[in-house]
């Protein structure tokens, strides 16, 4: 439940700018696919589902309101290869990890919503773990080698991802490992 005007623009705009994440990663992880990266691709795909829950959650904070809006959003377009596509994952992550949800989250925090806080808090978290393993994976691909992972783990209730491993609780948001979606090849 959202009470103020300007933290609904932010849920909206957080919500327009992870649905597009999740669809161009979506888009990037067929380009990996195509271009002998399917590690990288897995990766793609598991981010793209921890960008879904981020959609899912800021959606959620907004359930009191009704009605359509224009939704003003950052979003990268292109299609380049894949260590191309993952500079520009790696750059959208910052941009949210620098500015966008710190920003959101301090005017929720002023403004007293809770449930936005949590949705802002639990994505900024999140983003962060996302730039650190697209920027491993980047430097894989530079070097002509596959990002070397097993499986990666993503915690359905706040996105918070995870290579070769899936935590008995997320250090996020509490989940048990119950919680987890495994992507795998």
């Amino acid at each position: 439940m959202v009470n103020n005007e300007m933290t609904a623009e932010n849920l909206r705009s957080a919500f327009g700018g992870e649905s597009q994440a999740y669809q161009r990663y979506r888009v990037w992880s067929q380009v990996a696919e195509e271009d002998g990266f399917p590690n990288v691709a897995l990766l793609f795909e598991a981010i793209a589902f921890a960008e879904e829950v981020h959609a899912s959650n800021h959606f959620e904070a907004h359930d009191n309101i009704e009605g359509d809006f224009l939704v003003a959003s950052g979003a990268g377009f292109g299609i380049g290869s894949t260590s191309e596509n993952l500079e520009g994952a790696i750059a959208g992550e910052n941009f949210e990890v620098e500015q966008m949800y710190p920003s959101y989250y301090l005017v929720a925090k002023d403004q007293d919503e809770k449930d936005a806080l949590k949705s802002f808090h639990y994505a900024l978290e999140a983003e962060k773990t996302h730039s650190k393993l697209y920027s491993e994976a980047r430097d894989s691909v530079e070097n002509d080698a596959d990002y070397d992972l097993e499986y990666v783990s993503v915690c359905t209730v706040c996105g918070h991802t995870v290579k070769d491993d899936t935590p008995d609780k997320c250090p996020i948001c509490g989940a048990s490992k119950d919680d987890f979606e495994e992507f795998r090849d």
